[in-house]
């Protein structure tokens, strides 16, 4: 279907617009709805996905909640019966994740618009408009008072540059991309990337490729525990609160707090599975070449190395610093005070993520009362 994007959109009003419904925006759904905002005349929550779960529904289906990083639960799911820490751990994360969102949702009456394609965000003076295609290509238009954007990163997977890249002649894929190890059987891959999926990665493909290779662009830093102290995770999450207040473009949750070594872990170190080298000078059309001179054949190179803010909506508004990041402290931007970032920098985790729906919300509605 070919989509026409001059057509005159379909207009309505509200006071507050949520873009993702995942962890962070509904979170500051919860707490709008606890202070008394009701949705449609107050807040319309809207969200790419086809289905609930956030990004969780478009990871692979070997992941899960047992070998992936903590899922904290939603505000209020407690009222439910449900709680990740006791979801079945051998069931697809995915499935566990979208199950318990749309409990959630429909408990809560939260009525996400789904599947919507936000194409921009335009300056109104005192309002901002909200542009977004629905499921048909039809255009529509929502101007509201504030926009709360909780987009997440798992639509903008990054991908670095190297020399050659674009002449390899083999499969190149990224996290994001990633089904199942079955389409790699035979094949002998790189696997670029220091975090928890590049690991999943690597020990599910031990069963069915030729043969595997582990780059990082630094060392590994495998920490001897089952889950991330509490110090290390405070420490990540102060980095990228420090980034987000200073414009600058976010570092790495990975690289501030190290990978948990567990029992699989140590294993497959054991088997030489986990075990990184320094990641290659060049690419090659049927492989990839490292400083030293040597030369490791592939058939597939897998890019997981992680994800950056999903922001490209936002262009319109030149939020962007010289740094190449956002100014945004406390989840409020301080370049404009009509918007607010749910799941940005230190949020970006579960961690933070409910936490920051409490404190955003409470901003919201003053921001609102001052409008």
């Amino acid at each position: 279907m070919v989509h026409d994007e001059t057509a005159p959109p379909v207009s309505e009003r509200t006071r507050v617009v949520i873009i993702g419904a995942g962890q962070a925006g509904l979170s500051v759904a919860y707490f709008l709805q606890r202070l008394g905002l009701k949705q449609g005349d107050d807040f319309v929550l809207l969200d790419r996905g086809p289905s609930t779960g956030g990004a969780w529904q478009f990871r692979w289906r070997s992941l899960r909640l047992g070998t992936a990083h903590r899922v904290n639960d939603l505000p209020g799911m407690s009222e439910l019966g449900l709680s990740f820490d006791t979801a079945d751990k051998t069931a697809p994360a995915k499935d566990v994740v979208g199950d318990y969102y749309d409990r959630y949702e429909r408990h809560f009456g939260l009525r996400v618009r789904r599947p919507v394609d936000v194409r921009g965000l335009h300056d109104l003076g005192r309002d901002l408009a909200v542009r977004y295609l629905d499921a048909r290509g039809e255009s529509h238009e929502i101007v509201t008072q504030v926009v709360v954007n909780a987009t997440g990163t798992w639509g903008s997977p990054f991908r670095p540059w190297y020399p050659g890249r674009d002449d390899f002649e083999g499969r190149q894929i990224t996290t994001a991309e990633y089904t199942d190890a079955a389409d790699f059987e035979g094949q002998d891959v790189v696997v670029v990337g220091g975090g928890t999926s590049a690991v999943g990665f690597l020990l599910e493909l031990e069963k069915v490729a030729k043969h595997t290779v582990w780059v990082t662009r630094r060392p590994v830093d495998w920490v001897d525990q089952t889950e991330l102290g509490v110090e290390m995770r405070v420490s990540a999450v102060d980095e990228q609160d420090a980034a987000a207040r200073e414009g600058r473009a976010l570092p790495s949750i990975v690289s501030g707090t190290g990978i948990p070594i567990s029992r699989r872990h140590r294993a497959g170190i054991d088997r030489g599975v986990l075990v990184d080298r320094p990641v290659f000078t060049s690419i090659e059309k049927t492989g990839v070449r490292f400083a030293d001179g040597s030369f490791e054949h592939a058939d597939a190179i897998i890019w997981a190395t992680g994800f950056r803010a999903e922001l490209r909506h936002l262009a319109g508004l030149k939020l962007r610093t010289a740094q190449g990041g956002l100014v945004v402290e406390r989840g409020a931007s301080k370049s404009d005070d009509r918007l607010f970032f749910a799941g940005y920098g230190p949020q970006a985790s579960t961690i933070g993520a409910n936490r920051a729906g409490r404190i955003i919300a409470r901003q919201v509605l003053l921001t609102l009362s001052t409008r």
